[in-house]
C-alpha cells in the first residue's frame, strides 16, 4: 500500500466516522447527552493520581465534550489546561484554563484562554478523535496537532475520548503515531496493554 493509498484511507475512514458520529448523536436521548462525560471513573482517576496539569478541550458541534470533566478534575485538585494553536504546521502548547474564564480568538477559527504565565507541561492529555479502535489507535482531523503534542510531552498520559460509535474495528497508524494510553466513551473506560 502506498502512501497516497494510507491517505486516501484515512480520509474514508474520517468520512465514515463523521457520519456515522453525527448520527449517533442526533439520536441521543436529550437527558443522556446532557451526562455523558460528567465523571472520570474511578480506574482512570487512579491512572492520573500524581498529575498536576490536566489538559482537556472544548467539543466542537458532536465531538464528545471533555470541557464536562472539568469540575470533577478541579474538585480532586487538577489544575486544567486548553490547547492553543499556533501555526498550521500542526504546532500547539497548553495554557492554564478556568472554565469560567472567556475563551480569546486564536488563528483559524481557535479560541485559547488568555497566555497568563505562558505555556505549561501537561501531565494528561484528553484528545479529541474522529475514529479509534482497541489497539489504541486514534485517528484524528489529520493536522497532525496531537501527534506533536504526544510527541512534544511523551510523558503525559494520553487519553481519547470519543463516543462509543466512533469505534472502528481497525484504525491505520502510521510510524509517528503515538497509541493512546486509555480510551473513555460515554460507556465505558477502554484501558491499553502498559496500563
Amino acid at each position: 500500500m502506498t502512501d497516497q493509498s494510507i491517505i486516501s484511507d484515512k480520509n474514508a475512514l474520517r468520512a465514515l466516522a463523521r457520519d456515522r458520529r453525527r448520527a449517533f448523536v442526533s439520536t441521543l436521548d436529550p437527558l443522556a447527552h446532557r451526562l455523558a462525560f460528567k465523571a472520570v471513573p474511578s480506574p482512570l482517576a487512579r491512572q492520573m493520581e500524581g498529575a498536576r496539569i490536566v489538559a482537556l478541550y472544548v467539543g466542537l458541534e458532536d465531538e464528545a465534550p471533555a470541557q464536562r470533566l472539568a469540575a470533577q478534575l478541579q474538585a480532586i485538585g487538577k489544575a486544567l489546561a486548553l490547547p492553543r494553536v499556533l501555526d498550521r504546521l500542526g504546532s500547539m502548547d497548553f495554557l492554564l484554563w478556568q472554565p469560567d474564564a472567556p475563551l480569546l480568538p486564536g488563528p483559524f477559527r481557535t479560541s485559547h484562554p488568555d497566555p497568563g504565565d505562558g505555556p505549561v507541561t501537561p501531565d494528561v492529555i484528553f484528545a479529541p478523535l474522529v475514529a479509534f479502535d482497541r489497539g489504541m489507535n486514534r485517528l484524528g482531523q489529520g493536522g497532525g496537532y496531537y501527534d506533536r503534542a504526544f510527541a512534544r510531552y511523551p510523558d503525559a498520559l494520553r487519553v481519547g475520548i470519543a463516543w462509543s460509535a466512533q469505534e472502528l474495528e481497525t484504525v491505520p497508524a502510521d510510524p509517528w503515531d503515538l497509541p493512546l494510553d486509555s480510551i473513555l466513551t460515554e460507556v465505558e473506560l477502554i484501558e491499553g496493554p502498559e496500563l
